[in-house]
């Protein structure tokens, strides 16, 4: 079946700087893929991280590693085979806690695992052993039978097994030793690691209490920056008033050359003012002799009327007397002709 990934996350890589054991050195660049392979036939868990085509992170677990969270988004792990410290930078405090839960429950069924196969190996041993002796006793009594010659081939591959699981039991008390010895230098390193964390964290105390002097600072800037803009507005609406004003003063400079202009010819309108003042003198005086002629001619003009009227009555009377000379006349000419006609 091989491996199979059982769980999978993201976060950012570090490894503990081997030279100083304090510090970290990023693994990668960005945050990658961090999964738990289990592996059906070793029985074994690791977890395994790839950046692009380079192996960041290759660790087996053993029931002896320990997950530590060292803030809200921030764990890490010691690596007795790899003599290293691993470190994960997750986005939110529940992937840190989601990935640590997993870390657990790995290396409980790592511990099972190693359990189960102690006890293969117990039995496997005292299985041999018991057939080492009944082998010893076979090879006395080899004459009994053919059971006794296949007891003897299975005595055989017992020793086989027994002399690879001694073998197997010297390597795994070496490695156990080299483990124990890698523990060692991890908890120094943990230990110091721990140290590096507190000075760390007097350091975000220190970078925190400079980042609230500096928003301090900030809004102080924003503040003056927005006296700045209200003066830029302020300047902006004094120059578009003293733009008026210098556009209203050339007017007004306008006005003042052509009433200079004006005051030139003011001579020139004085005198024709006094030629004209000199004309008007002159027509008043006219009119005042029209006037006094308009008198004496409605003095005359009366007395013409005075005189038609008296006239007309005079030849009304005329006219009467006239008609009566002229009746007279007709009844002249009747009686001369009268008498002429009696003559």
């Amino acid at each position: 079946m091989g491996e199979q990934p059982i769980f999978t996350t993201r976060a950012h890589v570090f490894q503990i700087d081997p030279s100083t054991k304090k510090n970290w050195v990023p693994a990668s660049k960005q945050a990658v893929t961090v999964s738990y392979f289990y592996d059906v036939t070793r029985n074994s868990y690791r977890i395994i991280s790839v950046d692009g085509a380079k192996v960041i992170i290759n660790s087996t677990i053993t029931p002896n590693m320990t997950f530590t969270k060292t803030s809200q988004k921030f764990g890490q792990w010691a690596d007795s085979r790899a003599n290293t410290v691993f470190g994960l930078g997750f986005s939110s405090e529940q992937q840190l806690t989601k990935f640590a839960e997993k870390f657990q429950e790995v290396r409980e069924a790592a511990k099972l695992a190693r359990d189960k196969s102690q006890e293969k190996i117990e039995t496997s041993s005292n299985h041999s052993q018991v057939s080492s002796v009944n082998g010893t006793d076979d090879e006395k009594a080899s004459h009994v039978g053919p059971a006794d010659t296949h007891l003897k081939s299975e005595n055989d591959k017992l020793k086989i097994a027994l002399t690879q699981s001694a073998a197997n039991v010297k390597k795994w008390e070496m490695e156990l030793q080299t483990l124990r010895e890698s523990n060692a230098r991890l908890t120094t390193a943990l230990q110091e690691s721990a140290a590096s964390v507190e000075q760390w964290k007097r350091q975000f105390s220190i970078c925190r209490d400079e980042n609230d002097r500096l928003r301090n600072k900030i809004d102080e800037l924003e503040e003056q920056c927005g006296e700045i803009t209200r003066e830029k507005e302020r300047n902006t609406q004094l120059k578009r008033r003293i733009e008026e004003l210098e556009s209203e003063l050339q007017e007004k400079e306008t006005e003042l050359k052509d009433l200079r202009k004006q005051s030139e010819i003011i001579p020139q309108l004085v005198s024709e003012c006094e030629y004209v003042s000199e004309k008007l003198e002159a027509a008043e005086r006219d009119n005042q002799n029209l006037e006094e002629k308009v008198r004496s001619l409605k003095t005359d003009i009366e007395e013409s009327k005075y005189r038609q009227r008296h006239l007309k009555v005079e030849v009304k009377s005329f006219l009467e007397v006239l008609d009566g000379k002229i009746d007279d006349l007709h009844d002249f000419r009747r009686g001369l002709s009268k008498l002429a006609a009696d003559n």
